[in-house]
Formats: C-alpha cells, structure tokens, sequence
C-alpha cells in the first residue's frame, strides 16, 4: 500500500496540470465524460448514457483484471472526467487511496448499491463480482442512472427512459435464468477454475464448488481440493465442469479427463477478449451466452 501511495502522488503531480488545462469540457457541449473501472460498469454506463455522455474503460479488453494498476493516462482521465465508476472490492483498493489523495473526482463506489456477500473461502473479503446476479445488475444501473441525473439533470428524461429499457432487460433475464434452473433442476455446479459466481450462484439457489476463490493468483488447487472435486462430479454424475473466461482451463480439463465430463466456459463478464469487445459484445449479450450453456449441460437431467 505504501508503495501504491507513493505512485498515485507522483502520477498525481504529473497529472493535476494536464487535467486542468482540459477543464470546461461540458460547458462546450461536448457532453459528459464517464471512466469505468472494469467492463460491466462500462457497459451499464453505456447503457443509460446514450448519446449524452461518452465512456471510457480503464481495463484493457484482454487484459487480468485483478493485476490492473492505473497509468498516467488513465489518471488522467479519471481526474478530468465528470463522473468515475468503481466496484470497491479488494482490486479497487488503489481507488480509496486516490480519493483519499484527491477530493475532486465524483465518483460512484457501486458495490454500496448491493447487499455484499463474502468471497467463498474468505473471512473477511467482499465478493466484488456483484453483476454475475442480474438483480444486482439491475441496483447498479439504477444507481449509475441516479448519478448521471444528478450530475446533468437537463438530460435525465433520456437517462430514465434508457435506464428503464435496460432494466426491463435485465429483469427478462433474470427470469429467464430463474426458469431454466428450475426446468433443469440444477442445483450443483462444479469450477475447476477461479469461482466469481458467488452472487449468481445465491441468486438462484444453486451449490457450488470451485478449485480457487474469485480473485485467487493461484494457478495450482491443493490435492484434497483437486480430490474432492473430482469425487463431487463422479459420485454426482456431475456432467459438466465449468471454467471461465481468460483462463487455460487446465484444473477443468484434468477433472474432465478422470471423470469423463465435458468443459465449458461460463463467462463472469469482469472483462472481455479485444475481439468480443471489438464485436461489440454486452453484458447481455455474455450472459445470454452463459444461459445458453447452462442449458446445454443440464439438458440431459431434464429428460
């Protein structure tokens, strides 16, 4: 941390010149600036700003999301901006100690628009994966709404009526999900992988077990992990074991392999590749994707 503060000053003094001189940006009209932390926000912004706002998106597409640490250029835009998306779990933590540094940014924490719920295998850590739940998708789209009303209220029939249609997608979604567990009966899901699905996994009432927590660095389960794993999928014909995005996928192969189950990726949406970000994927067009899935792996227990 110390180190971390140390780096923020000196960007801090590299930038606060260059972030003045770009002040009175939305007195020409040019329209609000957003910056986004990770790839959900970005969306969700994107989504209610329309035409009123442009977005930036400090997490290159590709890129791991929990090793980010900010560049000169991306503190600059976050100190010239007029409004800053953050989740504030455990990979934010650079973030309190900017806005600690600097009392001008208007920022948005949004993991403060949802109830948290602890990282699996942690006793103190937050999940900072709130999204993977589409009713937690839903309070943040509100609360990002809210926040641009506040900050250009000559615009807010335009953001209430895009926050309205997206919500009212969200919402689909989310019964959609609900429906499939339901019809498929499913109610055990296996990772052998990193598991950021706490909340989609409380939402629907689903048991989960995972070679690593969300945002674990470990590449290597220990064995009795690795052991009870495997165990869980053979003894509960489990046929599917899941992994996720940006990952190797190795620990999903190796179960995969002594059981005779398949892989397939469910996609956490914390970040997206360059060419889904290029093809202009969403957070709804991934989770669809995921819901798709989950269909197909869980189809066979349904006939």
């Amino acid at each position: 941390m110390k180190r971390l503060l140390c780096l923020l000053s000196a960007l801090l003094l590299l930038v606060l010149p260059l972030a003045s001189c770009s002040d009175g940006g939305d007195e020409a009209g040019e329209g609000l600036e957003i910056v986004a932390t990770n790839f959900p926000l970005y969306d969700f912004a994107s989504r209610v700003a329309g035409e009123n706002a442009s977005v930036k998106l400090l997490l290159t597409p590709g890129a791991e999301p929990h090793g980010y640490e900010p560049s000169p250029s991306d503190m600059k835009a976050i100190l010239g901006c007029d409004l800053f998306l953050y989740i504030g779990g455990e990979s934010d933590a650079w973030v309190e100690t900017l806005l600690e540094t600097s009392e001008d940014i208007d920022s948005l924490k949004l993991i403060d628009s949802v109830e948290p719920l602890q990282e699996e295998d942690a006793e103190h850590n937050y999940d900072e994966h709130i999204w993977t739940d589409p009713q937690n998708a839903v309070r943040m789209t509100e609360a990002i709404a809210a926040a641009l009303c506040a900050v250009d209220g000559a615009h807010r029939d335009g953001y209430e009526s895009r926050r309205d249609a997206f919500v009212a997608q969200l919402s689909a979604l989310d019964e959609d999900f609900a429906d499939a567990v339901e019809r498929l009966g499913i109610r055990t899901i296996v990772f052998g992988d990193r598991f950021p699905f706490v909340y989609f996994t409380h939402r629907y009432g689903i048991e989960a077990f995972a070679a690593f927590p969300g945002c674990s660095h470990e590449t290597e389960p220990a064995a009795r992990t690795m052991s009870m794993l495997t165990d869980k999928v053979r003894d509960e014909q489990i046929g599917t074991v899941f992994y996720v995005e940006l990952s190797n996928h190795a620990v999903a192969d190796a179960i995969a392999a002594d059981t005779g189950a398949v892989t397939a990726m469910l996609h956490s949406c914390s970040n997206v590749t360059k060419e889904e970000f290029d093809r202009g994927e969403t957070y709804l067009s991934l989770m669809r994707q995921n819901l798709r899935t989950l269909e197909e792996a869980y189809a066979h227990a349904a006939d």
